[in-house]
């Protein structure tokens, strides 16, 4: 017989959690296993509010399992180890992104790419080994194999790195895989919200040279005067986009609502590669080869262009990303929030309304 979340587990537990596809967080009591031999157990401080969250508090992507305590962007301190862990200790500052659990034996774990297992278990939404469920860092603590877990660097504050951990992987990786770290390319940066503004740091940290695609004209002076992107383009103006015809080496779509693709392949070189990092709901349509072509380069045949996708990164080039984030002073701009505000949050992120990154004070304001 199934077992009430309360009594899965030795350890009580506390958080917030969606009981239907409202979408509604309420407090949630439920249990968490034991600290065993290569866990590590520690107390959330902070959580970053990710717009997959969002997707996944309301089934809007129709896999939701409920009760669901989101949050995958967990910053905290170390209260145990297991008698087998080697990289952490108490007292330790760490974080945790979207993985608690990968096969470890197939192709993708081999090479470092957890995040491509096939058995993969997600830090929330997801089932254990023995059929329990995993639930998010929106909760006081977690208790999660010590591989999952990565070394939070000493010069960043928990609560503006704790999103890099999900948005910083997730536009790092495609950078790095793809090619697009090479001082003096010209990258575009469709969206400007909590991955695309952390897409204008990395890459500018890398030596890029970063245009900013948005249909919201007002993000201009964000962009430009304070993170410090090379142009802006308001992707709803023919002449802004004309002018940037066949000028990129590629593009991080950060979008997560339904939008035009067409235009967008027509800003890369030959070669260029656009690579979708956001998550739509809805499904994007585009035309191979357009007809009439107006603009011959809105083809893809065309220029031999590609669009990819790409999702987080491995456990190796997570903590690479975060070190990386360290050593260039890389966080997100954030809007720090307490716990009995997260609905009004997820409100406002349906709406766009954050600038650019809405994180749980959870040390401070989570109250059973």
């Amino acid at each position: 017989m199934e077992r009430c979340p309360e009594e899965e587990h030795p350890n009580k537990a506390f958080g917030w959690a969606s009981r239907n596809f409202s979408g509604f967080l309420s407090p949630f009591n439920f249990s968490r296993r034991d600290t065993g031999d290569e866990d590590v157990a520690f107390k959330v401080l902070f959580c970053g509010v990710c717009h997959s969250d969002l997707h996944c508090v309301k089934n809007e992507w129709g896999n939701s399992k409920f009760p669901l305590v989101p949050g995958h962007e967990i910053a905290g301190e170390v209260t145990e180890v297991g008698n087998k862990v080697t990289k952490f200790k108490v007292g330790d500052k760490v974080g945790l992104g979207c993985l608690v659990g990968a096969c470890r034996t197939c192709d993708s774990c081999i090479n470092n790419l957890e995040n491509y297992c096939p058995k993969a278990i997600f830090t929330y939404n997801s089932v254990y080994g023995d059929g329990t469920k995993t639930y998010g860092g929106f909760s006081d603590f977690m208790v999660v194999n010590e591989h999952y877990v990565v070394r939070m660097p000493d010069n960043l504050p928990l609560d503006m790195s704790a999103p890099l951990l999900c948005a910083g992987i997730t536009v790092y990786s495609p950078m790095k895989y793809f090619g697009l770290t090479e001082p003096g390319m010209h990258i575009g940066v469709v969206g400007l919200g909590g991955l695309g503004h952390v897409a204008v740091k990395f890459a500018k940290a890398f030596g890029l040279k970063v245009s900013v695609i948005s249909t919201t004209p007002d993000k201009e002076k964000q962009a430009i005067e304070h993170l410090g992107a090379d142009a802006f383009i308001f992707s709803y103006s023919p002449e802004q986009m004309q002018a940037a015809y066949g000028t990129m080496d590629g593009i991080i779509n950060t979008a997560s609502e339904g939008h035009a693709i067409l235009p967008l392949i027509a800003l890369l070189k030959n070669h260029g590669k656009m690579v979708m990092v956001g998550e739509p709901n809805k499904p994007l349509a585009f035309t191979v080869f357009p007809l009439p072509v107006d603009v011959i380069g809105t083809s893809l045949h065309t220029g031999r262009k590609t669009i990819s996708g790409s999702c987080i990164g491995g456990m190796k080039e997570t903590q690479e990303m975060i070190d990386f984030a360290g050593k260039h002073n890389i966080t997100a701009d954030i809007e720090l929030i307490s716990m009995d505000y997260v609905n009004i949050a997820m409100d406002r992120l349906a709406k766009g309304d954050v600038r650019f990154r809405f994180v749980i004070d959870i040390g401070n304001t989570l109250r059973k």
